[in-house]
C-alpha cells in the first residue's frame, strides 16, 4: 500500500474497492504465506480506514426534533 496515497484520503467507497481487491487477492490458490500474511496486514488496516470513516458518517446523520427541525446526533 506505500503506492497509494493514504487511505484517510480516499472516499469510503475507495477503500471498500481495495478491500475488495484484497479478499480476492487473498482467496487466490496457492498464494505464498508471505503475500498472504501481508495482504491480510493490509486488509486488516484497510478496514479500521473504513471503520472510522463510517463512524464520522455516523455522526453527521441528521436527525428531526420534537419541533421537525434537523439537528445533527
Amino acid at each position: 500500500m506505500s503506492e497509494r496515497r493514504p487511505l484517510e484520503q480516499n472516499s469510503l467507497e475507495e477503500n471498500f474497492e481495495l478491500l475488495e481487491q484484497t479478499i480476492a487477492q487473498l482467496e487466490e490458490e496457492n498464494i505464498p504465506l508471505e503475500t498472504a500474511f501481508r495482504a491480510y496486514s493490509d486488509g486488516m488496516e484497510i478496514l479500521k480506514v473504513c471503520n472510522e470513516q463510517i463512524d464520522m458518517v455516523e455522526k453527521k446523520v441528521l436527525k428531526l426534533n420534537e419541533q421537525g427541525e434537523l439537528e445533527e446526533l
